[in-house]
């Protein structure tokens, strides 16, 4: 379980509360206006942001101490940050070992996410070979490879269709659910919290508000909220 504990952050000016909890193999949204803090939360989890006060735990462990890399979790970006001059595979494979140096049981774990994701028969290909949707396959291939208990999703799917976006929605909720893993995913668009998200957290004015149905909440949103999606 992920829990922020009574945790304030401020950067100059900006001061963002947070008090709640996602449990195991959770999907939570992060919804709010922009500017409102949702990435500052993400980076906070990540330990790219520092918390002036309070915890932030995973199960026992109070995470906020450990630094980004020992963190339980991986994190999807909007640009994927797939490397141009490596091929699919070895893109793929840094979530396995970063110096690429990989045993036949590594190799074959690769080449299974490759296939869970749908990419087999891509592996040589560069990313500048892939079309939008293979290289958000190719990321979620290699975060997913990483087997952290956490996948925070940063808007990595909003340059897609409709069609493509919803594809690539239920494969993380596919592959997600096979592991167990918690997700957190910020996103502008109400459709992609009701497509993965049976939760939502609400950040708005300096507070991130307790998970709660997803359905419930952009039916009868609070002010900010409603604000933000246009709501009389």
């Amino acid at each position: 379980m992920l829990t922020f504990d009574d945790v304030q952050i401020i950067q100059d000016d900006f001061r963002l509360s947070a008090g709640f909890a996602v449990a195991q193999g959770a999907r939570v949204a992060i919804l709010g206006p922009s500017g409102a803090g949702k990435s500052t939360l993400v980076g906070a989890i990540a330990g790219f942001v520092p918390i002036a006060r309070g915890a932030i735990r995973w199960g026992e462990t109070q995470i906020d101490r450990l630094p980004p890399a020992k963190r339980p979790l991986s994190i999807l970006f909007q640009d994927n940050n797939l490397l141009p001059h490596l091929s699919v595979f070895d893109n793929v494979a840094l979530g396995v070992n970063p110096n690429l140096r990989l045993s036949q049981d590594q190799r074959g774990t690769v080449m299974q996410a490759l296939e869970d994701t749908g990419l087999l028969g891509l592996e040589a290909r560069k990313p500048g070979q892939l079309s939008g949707g293979q290289i958000s396959r190719a990321a979620l291939a290699r975060v997913l490879l990483r087997a952290r208990p956490l996948l925070v999703l940063d808007e990595p799917f909003s340059a897609l269709g409709p069609a493509l976006k919803s594809e690539m929605l239920d494969l993380v909720a596919r592959i997600a659910g096979q592991n167990g893993a918690a997700v957190l995913m910020i996103t502008h668009d109400p459709a992609d919290a009701r497509h993965l998200c049976p939760q939502t957290v609400v950040v708005a004015d300096g507070q991130v508000l307790p998970p709660a149905p997803t359905e419930g909440l952009l039916a009868d949103p609070p002010p900010a909220l409603a604000a933000y999606l246009g709501h009389a």
